[in-house]
């Protein structure tokens, strides 16, 4: 196939075409030279032997080199693409060239008889750069094909169609004020759609529209900087900068796009911090309370942030001494606080020296100077009415005990801390819930009592003075007042008795009975010794004696061995005793001794009597209460034993012991089967044996002769039984004795069964069924089946019988016939 040159629509296009194909040609390989034979062997092909056919080189068939084609054709008419021919075409029409692969069809269209291909659609090379199709010539004469089915290329040749974008944009950055020329803010990047290998369409160029002369950008990379020295953001701290990118290489004709840049200058500590005035003046009255803030001062930074932080300090030590200062976060203040009270009357005005500096420094603007500066603040002290004073933080006085009504207990002062020197009144501040014993003249501030006080009650009383001043008495100041209440001796000391005194019957002569002591509810200081004896007056006596052991203390001794508490159980014996205040008081007190007879071997003196009583811990009334419990009880339990040995039977019944059933019978009679049950009355009265019926239990048997030789099944009448039938029936009950003896479902126990026997002779004849089973009764046995089922049992003993007698009549029978 050959490319006809009439592809290149113009000579601008030509040239164009010409040097595409050559630089495919020499450095991507593209362009080529497709050959082929339209009897070439695809396959290598092997004979049975082995033998492998030799290849022929084919001859070349059809030529053709890659197509191109212009994007965004605006023509009205199909643009032109190129022309397949093959050698075989001989220019008769003979030949059809058929065009399949991507666009065939739709996009590029082919002359069947020329081959000729022309594009019917404007292409876009953005959306895709090339189109991959196949060719193949047919014989119209054989429907042949003439060539084998080829692949070719055809390339969208690129315009500049697209201008430079700015995907990202705009963009935010910053820099540092004062930052030198040349120092890198941003880097921006634009790109193009266009074929960056062909031609300049995509070659981009920076440049700057808008930020001049602050700022500059580099053509090629697109990294802007700073153009101009000492940009200072506390004059400008804003800038936008429009940059553009042009495509052509800047050429005229190019496509070109532009961006925004919005660069913000950072602070840097370039500024210290100024005071506006180096003076400030402010009023604070003496009644401002310590810790409390009574001024502000302010130093402005033209900085931001951590660079406009500033620490205000007091230079000199007197106003130091009474104000502090520190620095508010938010506001960047310096505020003063009041460490010490102020007094108008002692001074009126104070000077503070006060600096402000920066707390971090940037040592590349050393050179601009130091970074503090001074300024001086009045503080002028007002004067205010303030409440009086005391001359005392609180008072202490003491008052006797008793004293009169109207005694005068202390006095306490307050003054007018003012120049104006007022008066001052005091009361006493009254509690509702509590009584009142003092009252305060209100000019002098002397307290006195109100009523008498006792020492033994309250020893102690706190109140409250309040003083006001008389020209203004809404100023009010309090101030603490306690009085103690001294002691006087006006309690006598009295003998301790809540202990019982006991004597022992073994007491001796000469032995110590109890050691005694006295209280008193005065002070130690009038009670602090105590003297005892007998009353005066009293005779001696006869039974103990006292004795003072001259340490508060006193003991009772025995004048006579032997006390007898049925002779005498209690002895009262009074006793004096003295304290030594002023004035001396004293009191008798009897004391009562009980005689016992103590518990030999121990130290503690206790009544035998109580001894059971005090361990236990229980009063009498409790101890009956529990004795009477016990013996109802073992009353109940001796007459529970009674009863269970009158019915003779053991107190104690075991469960596996059972002797007795308890056995029910019907109104109409259940028959035989109706129980089960062993008759205990055979255990408890043998005698009484002779009365019993047969088992019902148990179904009636033949009693058979041990010379007898008959079947077992057979029954004999009472008129067949000889002489010894007596004995046979004896033997028969020693019979059965045995097997229920050996029987494992009978309970584990003797049971007597009896067997009745009438005997011969009896004029009434017998009722056994013993005499009715013979061979010549005259009684149906049918017709007991259909009396019901009460009746079943004696139809089913009697039809056996029938049925063993017809059995021994066939049998004879038979041994007469034989």
């Amino acid at each position: 196939m050959k490319v006809n040159p009439s592809s290149c629509l113009c000579p601008v296009l030509l040239c164009l075409c010409f040097l595409e194909r050559g630089y495919e040609a020499s450095h991507h390989g593209q362009a080529k030279i497709i050959s082929r034979s339209h009897n070439a062997t695809h396959n290598h092909n092997q004979t049975k032997d082995g033998e492998t056919e030799v290849h022929h080189r084919p001859k070349r068939g059809w030529i053709w080199n890659q197509f191109f084609v212009l994007e965004e054709h605006i023509g009205t008419d199909a643009q032109y693409v190129g022309k397949l021919h093959s050698n075989s075409d001989k220019g008769d029409g003979s030949v059809r060239y058929i065009l399949s692969g991507e666009g065939a069809g739709s996009i590029f269209i082919i002359n069947e008889v020329t081959g000729d291909i022309h594009a019917t659609k404007s292409l876009d090379r953005e959306k895709k750069s090339h189109y991959v199709l196949h060719a193949q010539a047919i014989d119209l004469n054989t429907n042949k094909p003439l060539e084998p089915e080829s692949e070719f290329i055809i390339k969208v040749q690129d315009i500049n169609d697209n201008a430079p974008k700015f995907p990202d944009g705009p963009f935010v950055t910053t820099v540092p004020e004062m930052s030198e020329v040349g120092t890198s803010v941003f880097q921006v990047t634009a790109t193009d759609a266009d074929d960056p290998t062909y031609g300049n369409s995509a070659r981009v160029v920076y440049s700057v529209l808008q930020g001049q002369p602050y700022f500059s950008v580099d053509p090629k990379s697109g990294i802007i900087r700073t153009a101009l020295a000492d940009m200072d953001r506390e004059g400008r701290e804003h800038y936008s900068v429009v940059i553009q990118a042009k495509d052509m290489a800047g050429q005229v004709g190019g496509l070109s796009g532009s961006t925004t840049v919005n660069i913000t200058l950072t602070d840097v500590n370039d500024n210290p911090p100024k005071f506006s005035q180096k003076n400030y003046q402010v009023f604070v009255p003496e009644s401002a309370q310590v810790g409390k803030p009574v001024g502000k001062i302010k130093a402005n930074d033209e900085d931001i942030g951590i660079n406009a932080e500033i620490k205000y300090s007091i230079l000199n030590p007197e106003g130091a001494g009474m104000f502090s200062i520190s620095t508010d976060k938010d506001t960047r203040e310096g505020v003063i606080t009041l460490r010490k009270p102020l007094n108008y009357e002692k001074k009126k005005q104070y000077s503070l020296h006060i600096s402000a500096e920066n707390t971090h420094l940037d040592p590349r603007f050393s050179y601009l100077g130091s970074f503090k500066d001074d300024a001086t603040l009045k503080i002028t002290v007002g004067d205010v009415d303030e409440p009086p004073v005391f001359s005392m933080d609180y008072y202490i006085m003491e008052v006797y005990e008793n004293a009169k009504v109207g005694t005068e207990v202390g006095a306490v002062t307050a003054r007018d801390p003012d120049s104006k020197n007022s008066p001052v009144r005091y009361f006493i501040k009254r509690r509702e819930d509590k009584e009142v014993y003092f009252d305060i003249e209100s000019i002098s501030g002397v307290i006195r009592t109100t009523q008498l006080l006792d020492r033994e009650d309250t020893p102690w009383h706190n109140i409250t003075v309040m003083a006001t001043e008389e020209d203004n008495p809404s100023l009010q100041s309090h101030v603490p007042v306690t009085v103690q209440v001294l002691d006087v001796n006006d309690n006598p000391p009295m003998i301790n008795t809540e202990d019982e005194i006991i004597i022992c019957e073994s007491t001796r002569a000469g032995q110590v009975i109890q050691t005694i002591t006295a209280v008193d509810k005065d002070d130690f200081a009038n009670g602090k010794g105590f003297s005892f004896s007998f009353p005066g007056g009293v005779p001696a006596n006869p039974n103990f004696t006292i004795k003072d052991n001259e340490d508060s203390t006193a003991s009772i001794i025995a004048r006579r061995r032997r006390f007898h508490r049925l002779t005498q159980e209690l002895y009262e014996l009074p006793v004096v005793v003295w304290d030594d205040g002023e004035p001396i008081l004293s009191s008798t007190s009897t004391l009562t001794l009980r005689v016992c007879s103590c518990q030999r071997g121990t130290r503690l003196k206790v009544c035998q009597e109580e001894a059971f009583l005090s361990s236990a811990g229980l009063s009498m009334g409790a101890l009956i209460a529990i004795l009477l419990c016990v013996l109802i009880l073992l009353a109940i339990v001796i007459l529970f034993i009674a009863l269970r040995r009158s019915k003779k039977e053991p107190l104690i019944i075991s469960e596996e012991d059972i002797r007795e059933n308890v056995v029910t019978y019907d109104d109409e009679g259940g028959g035989e089967e109706d129980t089960e049950a062993f008759d205990i009355i055979a255990l408890r009265n043998p005698a009484a044996a002779e009365e019993l019926k047969f088992r019902r239990d148990v179904r009636p048997e033949c009693i058979r002769p041990w010379s007898s030789r008959r079947p077992a099944r057979s029954r004999l009448s009472p008129s067949s039984l000889d002489i010894d039938e007596e004995m046979d029936v004896g033997e028969f009950i020693k019979q059965r004795v045995a097997e229920t003896d050996q029987d494992t479902s009978v309970p584990p126990y003797d049971s007597l069964q009896t067997y009745a026997y009438e005997g011969q002779g009896s004029p009434a004849g017998s009722i056994s069924s013993l005499g009715s089973a013979g061979a010549h009764s005259e009684l149906d046995c049918n017709s007991l089946d259909n009396w019901g089922p009460k009746f079943e049992k004696i139809a089913e003993l009697y039809g056996e019988e029938v049925e063993t007698a017809s059995e021994s009549t066939e049998k004879a029978e038979s041994e007469k016939q034989t």
